[in-house]
């Protein structure tokens, strides 16, 4: 068998491999050949993580056994006894595949339509086919690429698009936008080179004084449903609603940018509004628009936005699809764009800066004065030059030069590079378009010391699908036995509404039945698929925290969820700590060590049951529950490794939700179990008596509570 980090796995078959194992019967033909390779694998993949290789081997050999039975099928040359034979060898090859995809559900991503074949695993098919005595076909020429251009790409124009075209043909032109540019041309600073001295005056000028603009006084403003923001958000939404346009918000993680983003676009009337964001972040946006601006309608656009609705107000897409679609949201009337991470955008030659850029030129075209904001809580994070591709999306300079009002302010200040007193005043200038830097230190009378920010995710592909329709199927087994319980009890009494009493004895019969069985899908099943199916989204935002605000700590329950998040931090060249149950007394002090004490050591992945408590972690004040605990408590356990005694930052959970599941469902549960605590323990006023609850039991009573209320019943 191979060993799990031999390099060539990816590229042929391992003869050492092969002499290992018990000299088999000699059998001819690519059948054989398939299933030595698919044992292989389903053996490598009980030793986890599933490296590339691995998923490479799995996705070539499920082609190959596709492909061989349809040619068994159409080959009118076999016997019908033959052909029977050829296709049960397969579906016995078929079989040990499908167990492999049982262990690890991310490999059903391979299998669907759209999967794309690597360069890798090309070569290993060829190489498979010819172990088989087949001969691969030709590989034709691939195309000589393309030099990256926004025009270059497939594009889409989703139907909901050409309906709101249709029903509205005509978008006014904005003469004054048109009049702003032209009155902005430089003058007297004609023929300087200003971009650099700009650059450097961040440097060179006033060193130490916070970067953020004079903002207006401002007290917590209500909002909605009894929200407020807090005073250093109202003041973002006061000097919009005063005129300011452009932002570079660059407030540190947890300090609330998209309320802030959000509000302004509300104050400045800037709606149709126009969201680009990191894919794990999308539907937290549409989560957000709801929550702060519930007047407003939000669209989140997947794939080629065939759901899309092109009259809402927020339109909010994802980098990595941004070229499908730059040219429809170019032509569409956009009043406002906001750039989430906005440090994505900084290698001004991505194609995604590109678009970007493209995007944000289109609306300044077409509309004075358009609201733009770039959220990031790290605008640099190589070089003072990392600012050029924000200013220029925020439209303070262009390639060459300073434009609109920041050329303006330049020209006013009567200084030019060559005069002593330029830097300071040209780092002012910029500063006034609207730079906002605020830290948790600066602010932290404004936020709770521990706060649990809930991040939905959408679960997408095969692997989502799979995942709803095995809901689905729970929620229909519980129905019926909720159906028959009220059938075999015999009484006349007709009852309009879901009989609570007998919901939860079906519930509690269902957990035990789950609890005693090894085989089926269940509750406890179902929850470690979706930990599985989120793991490389929290990994992604673990990441990107990281970068943002130093070390992160990462919280999840299953070692298969924790094996996946190291390898995307190894990917990524991260650092990290592994603290898990297995390991002994010493290695777990060594590792605990690493994280606290080594600058390079960016993120501790720790289990939630093993690390939750017993350590002291308070280095970080961020911390990442990939998967979700059955218990406040066990929630509550893991936040208090860094909100201790002695962290002076204040802390931030950031809970992965997988939205539309019962992961949702068991998130509100558990936060009603920190209601019945603080009845409990800390004299609050009396909470629903729901509280107090099993978790795992309401989780199921809710699934069978909607499946009724869904078909009708009660």
């Amino acid at each position: 068998m191979a060993r799990p980090g031999r390099r060539s796995g990816g590229a042929r078959p391992d003869p050492g491999a092969q002499r290992r194992r018990t000299t088999r019967p000699a059998e001819k033909g690519i059948i054989p050949v398939l299933a030595e390779v698919a044992r292989e694998v389903d053996g490598a993949v009980r030793r986890p993580p599933t490296r590339p290789a691995l998923r490479t081997k799995f996705q070539v050999v499920a082609l190959l056994v596709r492909e061989e039975r349809a040619r068994v099928k159409a080959d009118g040359t076999l016997t019908a006894a033959k052909r029977d034979q050829e296709l049960k060898r397969l579906d016995g090859v078929a079989t040990v595949l499908a167990k492999v995809a049982a262990r690890d559900t991310s490999l059903l991503q391979l299998l669907s339509e759209d999967a794309q074949l690597s360069d890798a695993a090309r070569a290993y098919k060829a190489s498979v086919m010819r172990a088989g005595g087949l001969e691969p076909p030709e590989e034709p020429e691939p195309p000589a690429p393309a030099a990256p251009s926004p025009t270059a790409q497939r594009r889409v124009v989703p139907q909901s698009v050409i309906s709101r075209r249709l029903a509205n043909p005509f978008l006014a032109p904005d003469f004054e936008a048109a009049a702003e540019r032209m009155a902005a041309r430089p003058r007297r600073l004609a023929g300087w080179e200003l971009l650099e001295p700009l650059f450097r005056s961040f440097e060179v000028a006033s060193p130490g004084a916070p970067s953020c603009m004079t903002l207006p006084e401002a007290s917590p403003m209500p909002v909605a449903d009894g929200r407020a923001l807090m005073p250093h958000q109202a003041q973002v939404v006061a000097a919009t609603a005063r005129g300011h346009r452009t932002f570079l918000l660059a407030d540190e993680p947890g300090l609330g940018k998209t309320a802030q983003a959000l509000l302004a676009a509300q104050a400045a009337d800037a709606f149709p509004l126009l969201v680009v964001a990191p894919n794990v972040v999308k539907t937290n946006w549409a989560h957000e628009v709801e929550l702060w601006t519930p007047l407003r309608r939000a669209t989140v656009v997947h794939g080629d936005g065939d759901r899309v609705d092109a009259f809402a107000d927020v339109v909010i897409v994802n980098y990595d699809i941004l070229n499908r679609h730059v040219d429809w949201l170019g032509d569409h009337g956009f009043r406002g764009m906001v750039v989430d991470e906005a440090h994505f955008i900084k290698n001004r030659t991505s194609q995604r800066s590109q678009h970007v850029l493209a995007l944000s030129e289109r609306i300044r075209e077409r509309t004075a004065r358009p609201l733009l904001m770039a959220l990031t809580g790290t605008p640099l994070i190589n070089d003072i030059e990392d600012f050029r591709a924000i200013w220029q999306f925020l439209g303070w300079i262009d390639d060459t030069k300073p434009i609109g009002r920041l050329m303006t302010a330049l020209e006013e200040t009567g200084l030019t590079p060559a005069d002593r007193g330029f830097y300071a005043s040209a780092r002012a200038s910029v500063v006034d378009m609207g730079i906002v830097r605020r830290r948790k230190a600066d602010v932290a009378a404004d936020i709770p010391a521990r706060r649990v920010a809930d991040l939905p995710v959408e679960l997408e592909g095969a692997v989502g699908r799979s995942i709803r329709a095995a809901e689905v199927a729970l929620q229909q087994r519980l129905v019926e036995r909720y159906r028959s319980a009220v059938a075999a009890r015999g009484d006349d009494v007709v009852v309009e509404a879901v009989d609570l009493e007998i919901a939860r004895r079906v519930a509690a019969a269902e957990l035990k039945d789950s609890s005693s069985k090894a085989r089926g899908e269940n509750v406890f099943t179902m929850v470690r698929r979706i930990g599985q199916a989120k793991a490389g989204m929290a990994a992604d935002y673990a990441a990107q925290l990281a970068r943002n605000v130093g070390k992160v700590v990462f919280f999840a329950k299953h070692v298969d969820v924790m094996d996946e998040a190291e390898q995307a931090f190894a990917d990524r060249g991260i650092r990290y700590a592994s603290i898990r149950g297995d390991q002994t007394p010493a290695v777990r002090a060594k590792n605990v060590a690493a994280f606290t004490s080594d600058p390079d050591v960016s993120i501790a992945v720790c289990s939630l049951v093993a690390a939750g408590v017993g350590l002291n972690l308070q280095v970080a004040s961020n911390l990442v529950l990939a998967e979700l605990s059955w218990t406040d408590a066990e929630q509550t356990q893991a936040i208090d490794r860094i909100h201790r005694i002695g962290q002076s930052e204040p802390v931030t959970a950031w809970r992965i939700i997988a939205a539309q599941t019962i992961d949702a469902k068991i998130a509100q549960l558990i936060d009603s179990k920190s209601g019945m605590a603080a009845v409990a323990l800390d004299g609050a006023a009396e909470q629903d008596a729901s509280a107090s609850a099993d978790v795992q039991l309401e989780a199921l009573v809710g699934l069978l509570t909607d499946a009724l209320a869904a078909d009708g019943t009660g």
